[in-house]
């Protein structure tokens, strides 16, 4: 699985199976999913696309893994708060600056709770921790603030 930041927009995943066939799902910043699926004699052919609420989505991972899912993990609490990852790119103006720098608490009010670096998690990363490109942020706050935060975090 491959994951592309879509500035504005959300983060598209992609998938090839075991018979080589192309899925994809883009996530979107209003928690709407389009899932995607491509000819098999043409990868780059869409032959199916379904735009999924966010509960129809949620529907759909218990469909795919019962028990499994937590409804609540990264969706929208009675609270008005939202959690997501963002990626940063290979390219990221932010790829080797330090976290402090991004100003992400004072410029947008988002809380950046941790960072998702290859098979390690690293929980509350404080204003000294450098960041890499290819990192997933774990963020919290306002769907504007989070949108905002996106926007800052995918500077090229």
């Amino acid at each position: 699985m491959s994951s592309t930041p879509l500035p504005g927009i959300g983060v598209r995943y992609d998938l090839t199976t075991r018979e080589r066939r192309r899925l994809s799902v883009v996530a979107h910043r209003d928690g709407a999913r389009t899932l995607n699926a491509y000819q098999e004699d043409d990868p780059d052919a869409c032959a199916l696309s379904v735009r999924l609420t966010s509960a129809e989505a949620a529907t759909l991972v218990d469909a795919l893994m019962p028990g499994h899912h937590s409804p609540n993990l990264l969706s929208t609490t009675e609270l008005g708060l939202v959690a997501e990852r963002i990626a940063l790119s290979a390219g990221s103006h932010w790829n080797g600056r330090l976290l402090g720098e991004t100003r992400m608490r004072t410029e947008t009010g988002v809380s950046i709770v941790a960072v998702l670096r290859r098979a390690e998690a690293i929980p509350s990363p404080g204003p000294d921790f450098r960041l890499s490109g290819g990192d997933t942020l774990i963020v919290i706050g306002t769907r504007e603030g989070v949108e905002a935060a996106a926007v800052i975090l995918g500077r090229e």
